[in-house]
């Protein structure tokens, strides 16, 4: 591995998200270390995510909710994979799972990991747990739609198969963590779209 040196480092916002200011200088690919260099990593912690699949119905679940950062430049209400930061001590499976009983009502019957990837590593740290679960209608134990607490307005998606691959083409869905989870799905249906 190559050597990073870290001069200085401070948090400079801290709030629900953080943001750190690093002073470093890193060995480059010719073996010379660069110049010292102010970085910013914005720190919001890791997040859970998964493709939800109702196995009786053959849907699949997704959950659609205003996004403040999308708004200006899009859609706003974005459809997207159920999704949250884990919590403090918390591993991955256990926060996705306590997810998708908060925002769909679901207890998990099965999960299987996809992938583990940075969302944005140029810029934050944050990375995503992708899982697939599979859900049944026995599973269905709450109405799901978030925590009103942390002021979650959630509506709850089923999509059959053909509607899922057609909201993809036609470019409906645009979140990055259910793009991935749906390609994999895709894969693994072995499915043209």
């Amino acid at each position: 591995m190559k050597k990073v040196e870290v001069e200085n480092k401070r948090r400079i916002f801290d709030d629900f998200f953080k943001i750190e200011e690093a002073y470093l200088s890193y060995e480059r690919f010719d073996g010379q270390m660069s110049e010292s260099l102010r970085q910013l990593v914005f720190e919001r912690g890791d997040s859970a995510a998964a493709i939800v699949m109702n196995k009786q119905t053959e849907r699949v679940v997704l959950i659609k909710q205003f996004r403040y950062p999308t708004y200006e430049k899009g859609p706003g209400w974005v459809t997207e994979t159920i999704a949250g930061t884990m919590e403090e001590g918390e591993q991955p499976e256990e926060a996705i799972r306590r997810e998708i009983l908060e925002e769909a009502g679901y207890n998990v019957h099965k999960l299987t990991h996809i992938s583990t990837f940075y969302v944005s590593p140029g810029g934050t740290s944050e990375r995503i747990f992708l899982y697939y679960a599979e859900v049944d209608n026995a599973g269905k134990i709450a109405d799901g739609g978030g925590v009103a607490t942390e002021h979650e307005d959630i509506q709850i998606l089923e999509f059959s198969l053909a509607e899922l691959w057609e909201a993809l083409k036609s470019g409906q869905i645009v979140d990055a963590k259910t793009i991935v989870g749906l390609m994999w799905l895709q894969n693994k249906l072995k499915v043209d779209i």
